[in-house]
């Protein structure tokens, strides 16, 4: 069964990118394929991987409207089992095409349905706004993660995106769930960053994961040598946190068909 996640917070600079990467990067390590799809225009996932947007002959924006053939736009990453479909800066133009095309917060759906099966995970790193692209990313979507810094100012527009995610599944049709917050660039050391987690843990209506992305510098360094971080440096603290998180992405998966066999539901294939 595949599972559409998008990773999306209106606010930007909380760790989208870092956790789409490399969630992706240690789901394909444990056995997964993967595709991680960039429907950003800065195209930081994209470089992050090792595909500069600047110099994209395809990309995203040519798959989304029919331009170029998704199998041609798909690049396999330098770790096995991890695609990417990358995006360039084509993409802000999506903006304006979309408005008179119809259906248009079900372009990327479309596409992603031709393409699914072939896929255990499918993350899609959205930008950090509540344009018409990040609509297409959620009602795409089957999941919505959502990375949340350690720092107060983090939790601004959090309400928004949830009431955003609720309007989208009434007006739309769609059943789109949140499968957890993630607390990133955590300090422990931090009464800041402890009194947060603290709050998100108690007032946050879902999902809050166990394991909380540290501060780490080779997080940091990785995208500039355009590896996921389990290739950069795997023993590194951030490393080893995003290896947990991987591990509780899946295990929701076992617990989610544990409760369905437990509640008469049948058998699943999974």
């Amino acid at each position: 069964m595949t599972r559409v996640i998008a990773v999306c917070n209106q606010k930007g600079g909380v760790g989208k990118t870092t956790t789409s990467i490399n969630l992706g990067g240690y789901l394909a390590a444990l056995g997964k394929k993967v595709l991680i799809i960039d429907f950003d225009p800065q195209g930081n996932a994209s470089s992050g991987l090792g595909f500069s947007p600047r110099f994209l002959k395809e990309s995203v924006y040519h798959a989304l409207f029919g331009y170029a053939h998704h199998e041609s736009v798909i690049k396999q990453s330098s770790l096995i089992n991890l695609h990417v479909m990358p995006a360039s800066p084509d993409l802000a133009g999506a903006l304006v095409e979309l408005v008179d095309v119809p259906e248009r917060e079900f372009v990327l759906k479309k596409l992603i349905n031709r393409l699914r099966h072939d896929y255990h995970y499918i993350l899609i790193d959205l930008p950090p706004s509540l344009s018409l692209l990040t609509v297409n990313g959620l009602v795409a979507s089957d999941e919505v993660l959502v990375p949340i810094q350690a720092e107060y100012y983090s939790l601004e527009g959090l309400g928004q995106l949830l009431e955003t995610i609720e309007m989208i599944n009434k007006n739309l049709m769609t059943d789109i769930k949140v499968t957890g917050a993630i607390i990133t660039m955590f300090n422990k050391r931090e009464t800041l960053s402890r009194e947060v987690a603290r709050d998100v843990r108690r007032h946050f209506p879902y999902h809050v994961f166990q394991v909380e992305i540290p501060r780490s510098i080779s997080l940091a360094e990785s995208p500039s040598f355009s590896k996921p971080v389990i290739l950069y440096d795997p023993s590194s603290p951030g490393a080893r946190a995003y290896e947990t998180l991987a591990r509780e992405v899946i295990a929701q998966e076992k617990n989610e068909y544990g409760a369905m066999l437990n509640s008469g539901f049948g058998s699943v294939i999974m």
